[in-house]
């Protein structure tokens, strides 16, 4: 049996961020789950809407934002900003005791420069090391981390990075001190088998499972990366992880698709 101290990491994605009702009921779920845990959240539109705003296009390769030098100033804005601010704000006022962090913050995720041979991705941020030391002492002082979708290069650069990833990747970390689970919230109940059909969540993958869905098309996109993350973090000492709607976070029964090597 370990003897580590469970810890909780959440990520939610945009399309909770972009409903405040959503929100709203999302953050009392988190603030109810007993324990250590982090928060890990992606921008959705609001980004996109600032930027259209100011009369910036955003432009995506493969569903990945491209990130200039002035949508960089944007993306920094709201995520580590208005976003970050707001849910910290709101957990404070659940009686969670959260504090706002981009990797900038205590050097707590640093990044490189994605460099990638044919697409330049601009200031985007390919996650190099976790500040897992600070990281124990603020969970272990009672602190909620709420982490935004931005990083630096310890060269005073911000960048922009994958939330999907900053949280598997502070999961892997923090599962060298803690037994961590990982919980991918969004607004489906789970990884569909048809993408039509709520209902045709798929309960369990396994690597086997993964490989098979992808070779017949059943998974593609967007999943594809969030699933070879949830892969990447069970190979490297994450406990568990679960993909689903934030309902799972009160109710151990909703139905959502857990992720096992």
């Amino acid at each position: 049996m370990s003897n580590k101290k469970p810890l909780a990491i959440i990520k939610i994605g945009g399309n909770i961020i972009d409903n405040p009702k959503e929100l709203s009921q999302f953050l009392v779920d988190f603030s109810n789950i007993e324990g250590k845990k982090i928060l890990v959240h992606g921008g959705g539109k609001s980004a996109t809407k600032m930027a259209q705003s100011i009369g910036l296009t955003p432009q995506m390769i493969d569903g990945r934002r491209i990130t200039d030098k002035p949508m960089l100033d944007v993306v920094v804005m709201i995520y580590a900003g208005e976003i970050n601010k707001n849910i910290v704000a709101q957990l404070q006022a659940n009686n969670t005791n959260a504090m706002g962090f981009s990797g900038a913050d205590g050097n707590l995720i640093q990044s490189t420069k994605r460099n990638h041979p044919t697409i330049d991705y601009g200031f985007v941020g390919d996650v190099q090391k976790v500040n897992t030391p600070l990281l124990e002492t603020l969970i272990n002082n009672g602190i909620v981390p709420v982490f935004c979708a931005i990083t630096h290069d310890k060269n005073g650069q911000l960048l922009n990075t994958n939330a999907d990833t900053i949280a598997s990747e502070l999961a892997i970390a923090a599962s060298e001190v803690f037994e961590v689970t990982l919980n991918y919230c969004f607004e489906k109940a789970g990884v569909l088998a048809d993408v039509e059909d709520e209902n045709s969540v798929i309960e369990q993958i396994n690597s086997a499972l993964y490989s098979k869905l992808k070779e017949e098309g059943a998974i593609h996109s967007g999943m594809i990366p969030k699933l070879d993350n949830c892969f990447n973090s069970l190979s490297k000492g994450v406990q568990k992880i679960k993909i689903g709607h934030h309902r799972m976070l009160k109710d151990a029964n909703a139905i959502c698709t857990s992720i096992e090597l």
